[in-house]
């Protein structure tokens, strides 16, 4: 079946592409969700007023989120998970997990499908890739290592460091001066 996208679908084309799709795909799930339209002459005169319109929609959208995409990227989540000798995990880090995690750490809501990685089923490193739009895939990175174990924390700022070791000893102080007052 011959379908003129009407909006860009992931894997398939951008708006105004016209694609040759499996019958049941095009008929259960493009033309229903309004993302596709049979391929006929009338439609066809119309391809340059759809591209045209997809091009503004597709720019609005892409400044609309390329601070989402700033805070994403070089983000890195780590999970701890129960593990076997071997390094295989007892379950999964699955597409939502990630979801979930990357929403808590930026403050932004991020949908499981948008989320670009299979299921993780062993320790180590990933790369996933966040599909905000066509055009912005952002990457993170994601550790994921033995329940118990520690994990290499990335190195922090020096300014942070030292803002830490000082409030420190004035805690200590400010802990012991109540218990000396009641002495």
């Amino acid at each position: 079946m011959k379908i003129l996208l009407m909006k860009d679908v992931y894997k398939l084309g951008r708006a105004g592409d016209i694609k040759k799709v499996a019958d049941g795909y095009g008929r259960n799930f493009l033309i229903p969700q309004k993302l596709a339209v049979l391929a006929t002459e009338g439609a066809l005169k119309q391809v340059q007023r759809i591209k045209s319109q997809a091009e503004v929609r597709r720019s609005t959208q892409n400044n609309e989120l390329q601070g989402v995409a700033d805070l994403i990227k070089d983000v890195t989540l780590t999970f701890a998970a129960k593990a076997g000798d071997t390094g295989k995990l007892y379950g999964s880090i699955t597409t939502q997990d990630i979801a979930t995690a990357l929403t808590e750490k930026i403050r932004h809501e991020v949908k499981r499908q948008l989320v670009d990685i299979q299921p993780i089923r062993t320790l180590g490193e990933f790369t996933a890739h966040i599909r905000l739009t066509m055009d912005l895939v952002p990457e993170i990175k994601i550790v994921v290592h033995r329940e118990g174990e520690a994990v290499e924390a990335p190195a922090e700022p020096e300014k942070e460091k030292k803002s830490k070791k000082a409030e420190a000893p004035a805690e200590e102080a400010a802990a012991e001066a109540p218990a000396a007052a009641t002495e």
